[in-house]
């Protein structure tokens, strides 16, 4: 599964060369910022990044395609040919960056056969630097030093994350399906969310509203290996990826912990109710 890849030192450093390109634009204070075709922001550090990137896995991995958000995106005729590929967000929360607070991250996962089994996620800003994946363990880096990581217990209290733009209806739904529980609510941006979870900090993420492929798979295979899980919200089925021609992620819930069963509370069928 990880024959034929770099030493995880090299890939470390090639995402924190991408954070460091973004955090220049950021010093810089005044982007210039264009509208994508679904009205989603694009800076000169979304492009600074993918550059990094792009340019640093074609000649560490010249044999492995790549799948990013701010380039060309494959035809699905030749997309789904692919056992394995890079997928890529160079700046997961360009909104984040654009209003200075610090929550945005760049996220690299390889996918083989349809799932992420290996992720790194950088927050520049906040000098939070997470990786994990299949049989290597969910690590932070602290001081240059990993330390590993692991999703926690849920008690009496739940810790819901949500999405700055999008949480509030969620948090009301879950509070009324987990009303057993006492729900502590924190917005936050990015896939810092799920490495939150993985690192035993948050418990529970539910996203009803849109998302792409490249927003989770990163953060799904860290928190994955921490112990939790990344689960289609209609099936309870893991996420999985280039399934079809579409790149948008169905509803999903993280969850840190699943010896209680919450994810069955929250399918989408008893948690729009």
């Amino acid at each position: 599964m990880h024959t034929n890849l770099p030493p995880i030192e090299s890939l470390l450093e090639l995402v924190r060369n991408a954070g460091d390109a973004i955090m220049e634009v950021y010093h810089q204070g005044e982007w210039d910022t264009q509208l994508k075709a679904d009205q989603s922001p694009v800076t000169a550090a979304d492009l600074a990044a993918e550059r990094i990137l792009a340019q640093g896995l074609g000649v560490l991995t010249p044999d492995i395609p790549i799948l990013s958000e701010e380039a060309r995106i494959p035809d699905w005729s030749e997309r789904q040919g692919w056992t394995r590929y890079w997928l890529i967000d160079p700046l997961d929360g360009t909104r984040e960056f654009l209003q200075r607070n610090g929550e945005f991250t760049v996220n690299l996962a390889l996918i083989d056969q349809q799932t992420p089994v290996l992720g790194i996620v950088y927050a520049p800003a906040k000098s939070a630097f997470y990786w994990g994946g299949t049989h290597l363990g969910a690590w932070r880096i602290e001081n240059g030093l990993p330390h590993p990581i692991q999703t926690r217990s849920i008690k009496d209290k739940v810790h819901l994350l949500t999405s700055r733009r999008h949480g509030r209806k969620e948090a009301e739904a879950v509070a009324q399906v987990l009303e057993d529980f006492k729900v502590n609510t924190s917005a936050m941006g990015s896939s810092l969310k799920l490495c939150l979870i993985a690192s035993g900090m948050a418990d529970l993420y539910p996203r009803m509203t849109p998302t792409s492929e490249w927003d989770t798979a990163a953060a799904q295979a860290i928190l994955v290996e921490a112990g939790g899980v990344l689960l289609d919200a209609n099936t309870l089925e893991p996420l999985r990826y280039n399934t079809k021609d579409s790149l948008e992620n169905p509803a999903f819930i993280a969850l840190g912990d699943t010896s209680l069963s919450l994810e069955k509370r929250l399918k989408c069928e008893s948690f729009n109710h």
